[in-house]
């Protein structure tokens, strides 16, 4: 099992109490909008650590980044990267990858599933940039989506979110919903 913390558009700020609620996670996923080096030197240094540049992002976080990070974790294929959208409202250049992957789901179900197309699955979409906290299920494409909200002060969101989940062989569980009051 590999316990999870998620975090989006922190615009260079951490948090303080980032860390204790992420204090028992194995690994920390950023999805964008890091907002400098020193934010993601310091999740870094505490927790091994996944991250894509968001749009905001400049100078050496955008080019010590991918844009789109494509990585498994335990038998869950994730695709994460900043602007990504949700069910039925995504960024057209993401299309393609969706429709890959679904391919290759149905080639599975119908016995004919070769290696090559595992490369292609996508099981979990993870982005930021919209600052709404929000988990919805595809049933068009079959993957899970999650978007943390922002851990950052900047924006209109009422608090700081972050979440918190475990991964468990093919199986996302235990999705905790961190709210924090605004700074």
């Amino acid at each position: 099992m590999t316990r999870i913390g998620l975090l989006s558009d922190t615009h260079g700020l951490l948090d303080k109490r980032v860390f204790e609620h992420f204090k028992d996670v194995d690994e920390i996923w950023h999805a964008g909008d890091i907002g400098s080096e020193d934010v993601l030197r310091r999740l870094r240094e505490f927790k091994p650590t996944r991250a894509v540049y968001g749009n905001m992002d400049s100078g050496d976080v955008r080019y010590s980044l991918p844009e789109f990070y494509r990585f498994r974790v335990e038998e869950v294929n994730v695709l994460m990267t900043h602007i990504g959208g949700y069910p039925g409202h995504y960024n057209p250049w993401l299309i393609p990858w969706f429709r890959k992957s679904l391919e290759a789901k149905n080639a599975q179900t119908n016995d004919k599933m070769v290696n090559d197309q595992m490369v292609n699955v996508i099981d979990l979409f993870v982005c930021g940039h919209s600052h709404i906290l929000k988990v919805q299920y595809d049933p068009l494409y079959k993957f899970l989506t999650m978007n943390p909200g922002a851990a950052g002060k900047q924006g209109w969101q009422p608090s700081q979110t972050l979440l918190r989940f475990t991964i468990d062989g093919a199986k996302i569980d235990n999705l905790e919903v961190i709210e924090l009051d605004r700074i």
